[in-house]
């Protein structure tokens, strides 16, 4: 069986074909055959007016790739697309149907790049004649129980966006290495790249998270996380801010940018080895708070927990992972998972339901 992924980003798409070798074999079977990232110039990207009206510019890029590369469309078995902004859903492997692309062509729930993951998938998948056409885990999975929606203020209710497909693909991987189904352990998943999000994963579902795109948690390379309420809403009316500069400040602008000008976790490490004492605190500080948040989270998990798994690119640092397992080792075992395989979880979750390990959702 072959799968197509698909990942649209904000100047790129990464497409990807993956083959089952072995049709129906266990976990480990399925082989990346080639891969590319096509990146556009901000100008040609300017040229259109909204994300959305990108899908026929973005499709015939697709295509050039595919030809590239000697794919035929009609050899697919599935294509499957990075979920975009929709309502808060459940995890897991979803057909795309009309409700889906409206909501995402409507851009009801936010305006992003991966919001064409779903239609780019269709189109393909219909020209191919295989008709099946899936998304994975989108960022607004939302499985946390009642207790952590609630905040201090009953205009503000908590909200699980995060980076629910690394880590779900990660919490897979580990709970099959500790010979366990995912369902049945207890994890702690720290995403760490451009953004962060710590879930606490019982029993296969994710009971509380962060909000990783413009609330709570650890401040990260780009984004401010969690301030001092009271601070932030002195800044909010000091009048030297508007509030598309409070937004930048918060995600893209905040965090190492804000300290540091820089989001590359190496550039914070030369410059501590360097002598730079503001350098070694704020490395020093990042991965205090990836553990203070990695500790709320066992707590939520009265402290039975199976591993505590590090993700995402700033896993690639040994001495940042050392810091934050040297506090939080007592927990569980510390397990590293460097990256975020992104279309390999894609064409993973299509597998799933193509070889019948899972059923298909239908979002409605």
């Amino acid at each position: 069986m072959k799968i197509l992924a698909l990942n649209p980003g904000s100047t790129s798409t990464k497409v990807a074909l993956f083959e089952d070798e072995n049709g129906g074999a266990p976990h480990g079977s399925l082989r990346e055959l080639w891969s590319e990232t096509q990146r556009y110039d901000t100008d040609v990207i300017g040229r259109f007016p909204g994300i959305m009206e990108q899908e026929e510019f973005r499709l015939e890029e697709i295509r050039k790739c595919l030809d590239a590369h000697g794919t035929v469309l009609s050899e697919l078995d599935a294509v499957v697309g990075r979920g975009g902004l929709l309502k808060p859903i459940e995890s897991g492997t979803y057909e795309v149907n009309d409700a889906m692309l409206a909501g995402l062509r409507s851009c009801r729930w936010g305006a992003h790049a991966s919001n064409l993951g779903a239609p780019l998938a269709v189109r393909l998948a219909a020209e191919g004649g295989c008709g099946r056409a899936y998304i994975v885990d989108p960022v607004v999975v939302d499985e946390m129980c009642p207790l952590a929606r609630y905040s201090g203020l009953p205009e503000i209710e908590r909200r699980s966006i995060f980076h629910a497909l690394n880590q779900k693909a990660v919490a897979r991987r580990a709970a099959a290495e500790l010979g366990k189904s995912y369902a049945e352990c207890n994890l702690v998943v720290a995403h760490m790249g451009g953004g962060i999000s710590v879930g606490a994963h019982e029993k296969g579902r994710v009971i509380d998270v962060n909000n990783a795109l413009d609330g709570d948690g650890p401040f990260s390379p780009e984004r401010a996380g969690s301030l001092p309420v009271g601070g932030l809403v002195k800044l909010a009316f000091s009048g030297k801010y508007e509030l598309p500069q409070l937004l930048k400040m918060l995600t893209g602008k905040g965090g190492l940018v804000a300290h540091l000008g820089t989001n590359d976790l190496r550039e914070v490490a030369r410059r501590m080895d360097a002598g730079d004492e503001k350098a070694r605190l704020l490395f020093e500080a990042l991965a205090y708070r990836m553990a203070k948040e990695i500790g709320a989270c066992a707590a939520t998990l009265s402290g039975e927990v199976d591993a505590i798994l590090l993700t995402g690119g700033l896993a690639y640092n040994e001495r940042f992972t050392k810091l934050i397992g040297d506090r939080v080792s007592f927990i569980a075992p510390v397990k590293i998972y460097p990256g975020e395989d992104e279309m390999q979880a894609l064409a993973e979750g299509t597998l799933r339901v193509l070889r019948g390990a899972e059923l298909p959702r239908s979002y409605e």
